[in-house]
């Protein structure tokens, strides 16, 4: 069984009380809708466009915001896929929970076959490792460092079933969702279970921790962007040992780390949610509308897409016909949306 060793130090501490201060200003901030989306879709760009850099993308914001808008970019085609690739995993999390699915290693390997998906052979893609693993420093005087070696490649299935257990042990437990989620990207790094994408599957699950366990924050923070400002700090906190052995030593130090970073990053948002909720519209009358989860998720698809069918909130939403057909109405009926077509061929798009 795994069973993490770490400490809640008194700064690891203040930190998740700011957190919990936080989120309770920013669930009940009435923003208007046009900003919340707006935020919504510059997270997710940050989000993207942060981890697949760490790993050397070479694409700037600009030409991931392009991406994920189905535009098309000159640039190498790996870069392209890994920006999807990213875009596609933080989708499918949202529909896991959405489901209120169990974080199995089923997910865990989904994730990683999506963010592998056209950049990894597909016997590898979405499959535990075979062989060792190592991870290594480029130096250009000096001759390649190992600074860390996996454990074995017959030991990984275990030690991910090890994780998933602990995680589902961790909600019955009622630890902290910023420690599980922290400890959960320290592990999977760990393990190092993938033959490449590990980095980003860690990172996606522990958004996915964070998402499930009720700390979305709705879904406007971008955790990736901290790491990504200083990748020298990110990488010296999280190689807490040369080996697998000793990265189970204790997980303070990195905890400390992560915990910081997602304060700060919290700190930007409710910032941003308190200015805008002061905000008024063009002619002074501050806005009513206030929109559900559900009819959230179906704009941002609107806006992501362009359109959107009944077939398509059904899919989206995970509900009967009715119920998608409801949602859609409520839309239209509120004036964010209006129907073009008729029939089997109609959809919504964006008034």
């Amino acid at each position: 069984m795994f069973k993490p060793v770490y400490k809640i130090t008194s700064k690891i501490l203040t930190m998740l009380t700011a957190i919990a201060e936080s989120k309770s200003i920013i669930e009940r901030a009435k923003i208007l809708l046009k900003n919340e989306i707006k935020l919504r879709r510059q997270a997710l760009i940050r989000m993207t466009h942060s981890s697949t850099e760490i790993e050397g993308n070479m694409l700037n914001l600009k030409q991931v915001e392009d991406v994920i808008g189905n535009k098309k970019i000159d640039a190498p085609a790996r870069d392209v896929y890994e920006v999807q690739n990213y875009f596609k995993a933080i989708k499918y999390i949202e529909q896991v929970v959405n489901k209120k699915q169990q974080i199995t290693e089923r997910v865990l390997r989904k994730i990683h076959k999506i963010v592998t998906d056209k950049t990894l052979p597909k016997e590898r893609s979405g499959y535990y490792r075979k062989g060792p693993i190592y991870v290594v420093r480029r130096q250009l005087v000096a001759p390649d460092e190992v600074v860390y070696t996996g454990p074995g490649a017959k030991e990984v299935s275990d030690l991910c079933a090890n994780l998933l257990e602990w995680i589902q042990d961790s909600e019955k437990q009622n630890i902290n969702p910023v420690i599980v989620a922290g400890i959960v990207h320290q592990e999977i790094a760990a393990i190092h279970p993938f033959a490449d994408g590990n980095g980003r599957t860690a990172r996606a699950m522990a958004t996915l921790i964070l998402y499930a366990r009720g700390y979305d924050f709705r879904h406007l923070f971008a955790l990736e962007d901290y790491y990504n400002k200083d990748r020298s700090k990110y990488y010296d906190a999280i190689n807490i040992g040369k080996n697998y052995n000793e990265r189970r030593d204790d997980f303070t130090r990195w905890l400390e780390y992560f915990v910081k970073g997602f304060k700060e990053e919290i700190d930007s948002v409710r910032a941003q949610v308190v200015a805008l909720s002061f905000r008024k519209v063009d002619n002074g009358i501050e806005s009513k509308v206030y929109l559900d989860k559900d009819q959230l998720q179906l704009l941002e698809f609107v806006d992501q897409v362009g359109r959107i069918s009944i077939k398509d909130a059904v899919d989206i939403l995970n509900c009967p016909k009715r119920t998608a057909q409801l949602k859609l109405r409520q839309l239209k009926d509120l004036g964010m949306i209006i129907q073009i077509g008729k029939g089997p061929s109609s959809a919504y798009v964006l008034k």
